[in-house]
């Protein structure tokens, strides 16, 4: 509420100059430490983005940036303007990561399926994208908010990601992470078109190039994603993986941890006995089967996706109500994605500079012969001089870090590296960022969130609806019905495997993951924690 004297674009400047890091940003030994302000954008002049601007309202928050609502000083055209921090960008892989994105989005032809780029620029601060506006909402809001859901109506849906999946193909770029959060309805109208909106984790391909980095949102990796060869064909298991969910309203592959789904993927097998599956026709759960299937080379392509009868007569697809039950799945898939969205937004605020000067501090003491990288045998030793700062499940990640790249014939971790898993510790195995997390919610500080508490904070997200909307998660997370959340509650809420969290790209770029996974002698996976 301190915001509502000042101009919603002073704001918004002042929110791409901390970062995420208002609460340190007084500390002035940490300031005087920064590096002069890199260069993102080659052959892009920095500029202020308020001279061609009007920077407005906040429409959300990602890994690294914040979207804002802005507009055209000349046109009056209203616009979106992702605002990515230099501050955040703090590897070599991060930086690359934002200029492939732009590429991508300026190679990609125009087309009506997926967002379009007016401009990139930069300033000292930060990156700009400014694209067009999407403002007819997520994929789910919309199907929950619909009289009544139909499998005509996934029939539409399915076919504009796969003609997305297949524009993309074609044109070199694998996606590498579809999920319905990323496509948003252009406007509020009915028959609005529906666009692919972040192209942060996609990648230029080759034929026949494979991938190793595990990126992707857990429950939508596809089993060569999780054993480290890869190509294009991941792209339409995403999408059967959507498919699955928009015909019955839960994902296929779910377990109480990020170790025991990927267990599920693959396993590979798929129920079709649920509710309400023998309602729903054959074609469909035809289509679901090659699209979820496990051998790449067997899975269907884009194209044959297309040409399938299920979307080619999608217009004679039934037209029943798949019924009040998916409905309500889809709504709590839907909304507790955003409780748990927020969350992470509050702990990654509390990652300061300190935090990653004191990770630079341990890699230097560890880094015995100063050679830029940390062999295993200098870890092992580091841990026994670290042992009070470090907990074992920690010790045991970088561990299983360095062992993961060893399976490439490697065996250390350079800076980068280092960071990347200690960053992913802090944020996502510390007890103490949870419950920073917690106390965010918990405004009164009475040790519990409740409905009014987390309604407030729904609210600040533009949530639609938002006292049902609280209400829904309290169903699922208020496992007592004591009618508000614990802490346990609401720890074991962020730590079971409805957690549709997006790997980070620190974590992700196939060194290490969270899932903590092996490939053993045998050509088998190890999968820890299961």
């Amino acid at each position: 509420m301190g915001n509502c004297c000042r101009s919603p674009a002073a704001v918004a400047r002042e929110d791409v100059k901390s970062s995420f890091s208002g609460h340190d940003h007084a500390r002035k030994d940490s300031v005087s430490k920064q590096k002069p302000p890199i260069t993102v954008l080659a052959g892009v002049p920095k500029e202020n983005i308020e001279e061609k601007y009007l920077v407005d309202r906040e429409l959300g928050r990602g890994e690294f940036g914040v979207t804002y609502l802005c507009i055209d000083r000349g046109t009056r055209e209203l616009l979106a303007c992702k605002s990515i921090s230099k501050r955040k960008l703090r590897t070599a892989v991060d930086v690359q990561d934002v200029r492939r994105e732009v590429a991508i989005m300026k190679h990609l032809p125009e087309n009506s399926s997926i967002v379009s780029l007016k401009e990139a620029c930069e300033d000292d601060n930060a990156v700009h994208l400014v694209m067009e506006l999407c403002e007819g909402g997520e994929l789910f809001d919309r199907i929950v908010a619909r009289g009544h859901y139909t499998e005509r109506a996934a029939a539409t849906v399915t076919r504009t990601i796969v003609e997305v999946v297949q524009l993309c193909h074609q044109h070199g770029v694998i996606h590498r992470d579809l999920k319905p959060e990323n496509f948003l309805f252009a406007n509020k109208k009915e028959n609005s078109p529906l666009k692919a909106i972040d192209f942060g984790l996609s990648i230029f391909f080759k034929p026949g190039e494979r991938f190793s980095e595990i990126v992707g949102s857990p429950y939508y990796m596809a089993p060569e994603v999780l054993k480290r060869n890869y190509g294009p064909e991941i792209d339409i298991w995403s999408a059967g993986v959507i498919l699955y969910i928009l015909l019955c309203g839960v994902p296929p592959f779910w377990a109480e941890s990020e170790q025991g789904v990927a267990q599920a993927i693959l396993r590979g097998l798929i129920d079709f006995k649920r509710d309400p599956w023998p309602n729903i026709s054959e074609s469909a759960k035809s289509l679901v089967r090659q699209m979820l299937e496990p051998d790449p080379k067997l899975r269907l392509t884009a194209k044959q996706v297309l040409e399938h009868p299920w979307l080619q007569n999608a217009k004679k697809a039934p037209n029943v109500p798949l019924g009040d039950a998916v409905k309500s799945r889809l709504k709590q898939f839907s909304m507790m994605n955003r409780f748990k969205r927020k969350a992470l937004r509050v702990i990654a605020e509390f990652l300061s500079i300190e935090e990653v000067e004191d990770i630079k501090e341990m890699f230097k003491k560890m880094d015995t012969d100063n050679d830029g990288i940390i062999s295993i045998e200098e870890l092992k030793a580091g841990f026994r001089n670290f042992s009070s700062q470090l907990a074992e499940s920690e010790v045991q990640m970088l561990i299983e870090a360095v062992s993961m790249v060893d399976a490439n014939g490697k065996g250390t971790l350079d800076y980068g590296e280092f960071l990347a898993v200690s960053l992913h510790l802090q944020r996502m195995a510390n007890d103490e960022h949870l419950r920073k997390a917690f106390s965010y919610f918990d405004k009164d500080g009475n040790g519990f969130i409740e409905p009014d508490e987390l309604r407030d904070a729904l609210m600040e997200d533009g949530a639609d609806d938002c006292t049902n909307v609280a209400n829904d998660i309290f169903q699922e997370v208020d496992t007592d019905k004591d009618g508000c959340i614990s802490y346990d509650e609401f720890a074991a809420m962020m730590k079971t495997g409805t957690d549709w969290r997006k790997a980070s790209r620190h974590y992700s770029r196939g060194r290490f993951n969270s899932l903590s996974i092996k490939l053993m002698k045998d050509g088998s996976l190890n999968l820890g924690g299961e």
